[in-house]
């Protein structure tokens, strides 16, 4: 079946659509319903059915014949270590461990806050809350105490899971200082921490930690406790533009279902094949693509801890896809511009048997045609971007690579998939033609897996998506749909500056940079001006070994830009710097920069990489007459 005929099917009759997806998950009680229309543009799927995440993740594949088959894959360059668990072992270890929560008290519906390194200890803390019906929400392990704090007065966890440490490639990490001190900080106080005690750093326990090992001694494993449809799986915080972060919620069995039906038809995986996304659990692909739905769908999944260049050197990425025979690769376009800058000719990529890998997925960015271009070059196998957010657990708009892999258009992350009903409106909220660039909304209701409300926030979960395009979701992204039905994702909402009247996407300024064959990865940010309300300022970051002036090679990025989009485009500033400042997962922080260069107070976002950077973005901007 074709990918048109596919999304008519689901089109024709969604809820046929999704219980015909829904009958490849293990249930307790099968669902009956598969959409609830609460009213009020508020849905919840398969809302009837009773079901265990845990059971279908782990413990089916073992009843089913496969306990010897590799679960989980941990795969250290820091620690120079690799780790094998299989689904026995690992069913083994989450029933410990979620027995040992249960009789400390964890019961269903209570919160546990998981703030864990890249260990397989973090997926068995995330799967031992399934087990029991605990809702987890897992912080990125390195946050600041205070982000921490935030976390734990939302949510308000029964019991922390951490480890002593983390561990990067030239320091490492205190876990538990930043434990205590966000504990001290919060209203809300924990009943108890679990910690583990990681080689590198030993912590010293307080009267409310138990050891990880320790308080499992003893203790019975628990079985799976099936949960409603709609019991929440977990709260996953991302950041807000403005105030407290906004508690993402995921309802147990859309989730299911959702996320092993993308396994097969977006990444064209089979049970028993390796699927690596290398990201980190505290974001929401570590979530639905190192944890969850791999698991679920029975692959074998990779829990990396290092970078992607220099642990130890630009071939890690290789090194891992070979040894442990990589089928499909899921990782953000940031992580190849990083590889690319170090290794602009692939000498690295030649070093390793890459036969294993079939495909490669980018997301998390905007994909430039540059990036993809590149690894296409090296790689030798399909470079596919496709798109989707915190808040849909899954890809809105993809090339479905196990129904039909589609023709690739550089610069698309191709069509909407099934559930998602995708459209371009002007800010009247009317729907625009195609090729016209406007805000992208999906029209309600959301599909199975994606959020049904935030936690604990009702209205804001409103006021945030529902309330500027009645009937719709809106994404805070802009784009366009063209003539063939593919999505163009051209920039945030924020981010289409408006130069003289002219409505313009920085994205396809960075498009058009990042084609100079000198520059690694670049970004364009719309400043003030009084006289033509908005002017593009571009930050260059260049090749490893580019041995050009930086001079010359603006000059030529300031042509490129006036040939490729024209005159209107009124690109006449950009300056070289040595990195761009970024989220830990790898979204560049343009509004942060837009701030410094209109002098407006600012300080570094939480999620930041690193703070520093910021203050040679100011220093750059000051250099070419602005950030005054």
């Amino acid at each position: 079946m074709a990918y048109k005929d596919v999304y008519a099917s689901w089109q024709t009759d969604p809820e046929k659509f999704w219980l015909s997806a829904a009958e490849a998950i293990d249930w307790d009680e099968a669902p009956v319903t598969a959409l609830t229309d609460k009213g009020n543009d508020l849905y919840e799927w398969f809302a009837d059915a009773k079901v265990n995440t845990c059971y279908n993740a782990v413990d089916r594949h073992v009843e089913n014949g496969h306990g010897a088959r590799v679960a989980i894959i941990h795969d250290s360059p820091i620690t120079g270590t690799v780790h094998k668990l299989t689904y026995r072992e690992l069913q083994e270890r989450v029933a410990s461990l979620a027995g040992a929560l249960r009789a400390k008290g964890i019961e269903k519906g209570d919160r546990v806050i998981i703030y864990m390194p890249m260990v397989p200890e973090a997926i068995e803390a995330m799967l031992a809350c399934a087990r029991i019906g605990a809702i987890h929400s897992v912080v990125f392990g390195g946050f600041a105490a205070n982000e921490l704090a935030v976390r734990i007065d939302d949510a308000t966890p029964k019991a922390i899971i951490a480890a002593s440490c983390g561990l990067e490639p030239n320091r490492v990490v205190h876990y538990k200082p930043l434990v205590d001190g966000a504990i001290e900080l919060a209203k809300h106080k924990p009943e108890f921490c679990v910690i583990l005690q990681r080689e590198q750093e030993v912590a010293k326990l307080g009267a409310r930690d138990v050891d990880w090992h320790g308080f499992q001694a003893g203790v019975a494993p628990a079985e799976c406790l099936p949960v409603e449809g709609n019991h929440p799986a977990y709260i996953l915080y991302t950041s807000g533009t403005t105030g407290a972060p906004k508690g993402v919620v995921r309802h147990t069995a859309g989730h299911l279902v959702a996320l092993n039906w993308t396994m097969k038809n977006i990444y064209n995986v089979d049970p028993g094949d390796v699927f690596w996304a290398a990201s980190d659990v505290g974001w929401v692909v570590g979530h639905s693509y190192i944890c969850y739905a791999p698991l679920i769908h029975g692959n074998t999944t990779i829990v990396f801890e290092g970078k992607p260049v220099g642990t130890p050197d630009a071939g890690t990425f290789w090194r891992v896809i070979s040894e442990h025979n990589v089928k499909s690769f899921f990782t953000a376009p940031t992580a190849f511009r990083a590889v690319k800058r170090e290794d602009p000719k692939g000498e690295f990529v030649k070093k390793y048997d890459l036969s294993c890998l079939k495909t490669v997925y980018l997301a998390g960015e905007r994909a430039d045609p540059d990036t993809i271009q590149w690894a296409l070059d090296q790689l030798n196998v399909p470079v596919i971007d496709h798109w989707w957010q915190t808040e849909t657990g899954y890809a809105i708009a993809a090339n479905p690579m196990g129904i039909e892999h589609m023709p690739v258009k550089l610069g698309s992350p191709s069509v909407a998939m099934p559930g998602y009903d995708v459209q371009i409106l002007d800010e009247g909220g009317h729907p625009m033609k195609p090729g016209a660039l406007g805000a992208i909304a999906i029209k309600l209701p959301l599909p199975p897996g994606t959020l049904p409300t935030l936690w604990n926030a009702e209205e804001r979960f409103r006021k945030s998506y529902l309330t500027h395009f009645p009937g719709f979701y809106e994404t805070g992204d802009a784009g366009m749909i063209d003539e063939d039905g593919y999505l163009y994702i051209m920039a945030r909402t924020d981010d289409v500056i408006n130069v003289a009247g002219h409505r313009l996407s920085t994205g396809g300024m960075e498009e058009v940079l990042a084609s100079h064959p000198d520059v690694a990865e670049c970004a364009v940010i719309g400043v003030t001006d009084q006289l033509k309300g908005q002017m593009p300022v571009g930050f260059l970051c260049l090749n490893t070994g580019a041995g050009r002036k930086d001079s010359a090679v603006v000059a030529e990025c300031v042509k490129l830009v006036r040939e490729k989009i024209g005159p209107v485009a009124a690109f006449k500033s950009a300056v070289v710097v040595d990195r761009l400042p970024k989220t830990r997962s790898g979204k560049i922080l343009r509004a942060t920069m837009v701030k410094i260069a209109d002098g407006e107070p600012y300080k570094a976002p939480a999620t930041i990489d690193d703070p520093a950077v910021l203050d040679e973005i100011k220093i750059a901007l000051q250099s070419i007459g602005y950030a005054k």
